[in-house]
């Protein structure tokens, strides 16, 4: 029975440490991480929201600022496409679409349609 016991509780361990050889890294992936860097959690917000911009616009062309300029006065949202913008604040025009609203891109990383006749371009 001790022997029987031994070998039942040895048995997952040296699994165990089968998996773990499996899962180490080779010295070639160890040698790569060394010139990675960690991304900021600012970056990975910013590209949060570039994805979500490009999944709700269904933009796939390359994002491409065109020209910056100042919201005149304040803006609340009226839609999910609209950014809200506040007076003063400085706007990354991204694309000027039809009609009379541009795509921007604020100092947050969010994007969306703002119309014309609230922004001073420079």
């Amino acid at each position: 029975r001790g022997k029987d016991e031994k070998y039942k509780v040895r048995m997952p361990k040296l699994r165990m440490v089968r998996e773990h050889k499996d899962k180490r890294k080779s010295i070639d992936d160890v040698e790569r991480n060394i010139f990675k860097f960690k991304k900021s959690s600012e970056e990975k917000k910013m590209e949060k929201e570039e994805k979500l911009f490009r999944e709700t616009f269904m933009y796939h062309k390359e994002i491409r600022v065109l020209t910056t300029a100042t919201a005149e006065r304040s803006v609340p949202s009226q839609r999910r496409a609209d950014l809200p913008v506040t007076a003063g604040e400085q706007l990354d025009v991204i694309d000027a679409v039809q009609g009379h609203a541009v795509i921007c891109r604020n100092s947050q990383g969010r994007y969306g349609y703002v119309l014309v006749e609230h922004l001073n371009f420079r």
